[in-house]
């Protein structure tokens, strides 16, 4: 199998410029590897016929000496961004047949700059998830195995596709997005790069909503120079969107290399959660020590609202949810299931449609906006959101960057915490609140635990300060020099 596949995105661009190999090339050998790969079950529908017509074009451009920035790369992408004329399911039975009429605006902005899309990648039903375990389509598999064993395990959620296509090298890089963790666990969880950019940063128009205050697109690659490549084409003011803020979008590659010397790194000492592994506590003074050698200064810091962001998320997204999943009804598009009236079709539709985690959230949701539980629930959990940006504030006043875990954990076997709603959704422990506060967070793989899966560091950054992130995790990148692979056990 060609080795075209296992290039960086900055490789695959500096290749395809100086003619090394044409974008038909590096396409082939991305659909060799997704043909070979479908026991993971990362896509939930393949695009060969138009990636190859967008790879031709690309060579066409090429040779005239023209070209974007992402020119003949191969991309997936997360099966909650609408793209026009081809199936969008957002992991959901009850979207059934949708083909937007429309592109959503990331994805336009990447065909614009030159990207191919090999097609729409399985995710968490309508990203309600931390396992890729909701989907209507089916659990993706993550290509990383314990050792000695061959349990098949989470490739985290709700962006699993995503990581587990990244990681196992099926596309160069991948579109996903994050309302609690979603980028940053699942890459965390499959030792990949994964980048949640400020709220406001990407416009979220035409993307599934699942909590609009909360969810923001980013992308998922195998290095930090990758990730910056891709937030520069995703990034940008979007009129169509009311949440997107109007300012330049730097040139983040070009801030890689810098380093860290003189800057602060707060240690949140809240994060410091009881039941933490060893190895999750080492690996995170591990990253402690790479900052300090890289001649920043490391502080610890206080965040204890910390301790009610879950309760805070878990009230604010479902509310949130139940109110934008009012819209699917079957009328219009997606799955219809026929009843006596209009009422009685509603009721089947979204019984039949929606799958448990979505139904149980919408509950929740709808639970803590009715009357007489708002103000003693919603309004509460707003309240407190607000006093946990504050803090950030008032802690980024005299750090740069805040360095923590990713995930509480490795990868989990699938089913294993499927019975247990709070276990899972402990999983976002350390990364909901920079989606609470509407921060930025990256995360970079720094390791392997005792059983040889990946282990990622998080950095949460300042509102739209993302180059100082990425200055950060290229240290981190850098220090760690992870280059482990999965063993390619799903090649037949």
């Amino acid at each position: 199998m060609s080795d075209l596949a296992k290039h960086s995105i900055a490789e695959m661009r500096d290749g395809l410029k100086a003619k090394k190999f044409s974008a038909v090339e590096l396409l082939d050998a991305h659909l060799a590897r997704m043909n070979a790969a479908k026991s993971l079950n990362a896509f939930i529908t393949p695009t060969q016929e138009q990636a190859k017509i967008m790879a031709k074009a690309s060579d066409e451009r090429l040779a005239k000496g023209a070209g974007g920035p992402l020119e003949g790369i191969p991309l997936g992408i997360k099966d909650l961004f609408c793209t026009q004329d081809v199936l969008t399911t957002a992991g959901s039975h009850i979207l059934d047949g949708f083909e937007p009429p429309y592109e959503s605006t990331v994805t336009k902005q990447l065909w614009g700059d030159g990207a191919v899309m090999l097609g729409k990648l399985n995710l968490d039903e309508f990203a309600m998830g931390s396992s890729n375990e909701t989907s209507y389509y089916g659990d993706v598999i993550n290509p990383w195995r314990r050792k000695g064993d061959d349990t098949k395990l989470t490739p985290g959620g709700s962006s699993g596709g995503s990581a587990a296509s990244v990681a196992a090298h099926l596309c160069a890089g991948a579109t996903a997005t994050d309302t609690g963790g979603s980028i940053r666990q699942p890459a965390a969880f499959t030792g990949t790069v994964g980048v949640k950019p400020t709220y406001g940063r990407v416009s979220r128009w035409g993307i599934v909503a699942f909590a609009s205050s909360l969810d923001q697109a980013g992308p998922i690659t195998r290095t930090v120079r990758d990730s910056a490549i891709m937030l520069k084409s995703m990034a940008g003011h979007d009129p169509k969107d009311s949440t997107s803020i109007n300012r330049e979008v730097p040139d983040y590659e070009a801030v890689l290399g810098q380093g860290i010397k003189g800057l602060t790194i707060g240690v949140p000492k809240e994060y410091r959660v009881e039941g933490m592994p060893a190895e999750i506590e080492k690996l995170w003074q591990q990253g402690i020590d790479w900052m300090k050698a890289a001649g920043a200064e490391v502080k610890e810091v206080s965040l204890p609202m910390t301790k009610y962001a879950l309760p805070v998320y878990y009230i604010v997204a479902p509310a949130e949810a139940s109110s934008n999943l009012a819209r699917y009804d079957g009328v219009k598009y997606g799955l219809r299931v026929d009843g006596k009236s209009i009422d009685e079709m509603y009721e089947k539709t979204r019984a039949e449609g929606f799958g448990d985690e979505v139904k149980r959230r919408v509950l929740i949701g709808t639970y803590v906006l009715s009357a007489g539980y708002y103000d003693a629930y919603y309004l509460r959990a707003q309240k407190v959101r607000k006093k946990i940006f504050d803090e950030f504030q008032t802690a980024f006043e005299d750090v740069d960057l805040l360095l923590t875990p990713s995930t509480p954990s490795a990868a989990f076997g699938l089913g294993e915490k499927t019975n247990d709603p709070v276990a899972m959704y402990l999983n976002d422990i350390f990364t909901v609140t920079a989606n609470l506060a509407g921060l930025p967070g990256i995360s970079v793989p720094a390791g392997l635990d005792a059983q040889g899966l990946p282990l990622g560091l998080q950095l949460i950054g300042k509102p739209f300060d993302e180059e100082t992130l990425f200055r950060g995790a290229d240290v981190l990148e850098q220090s760690a020099g992870f280059d482990a692979e999965p063993n390619e056990w799903w090649v037949k």
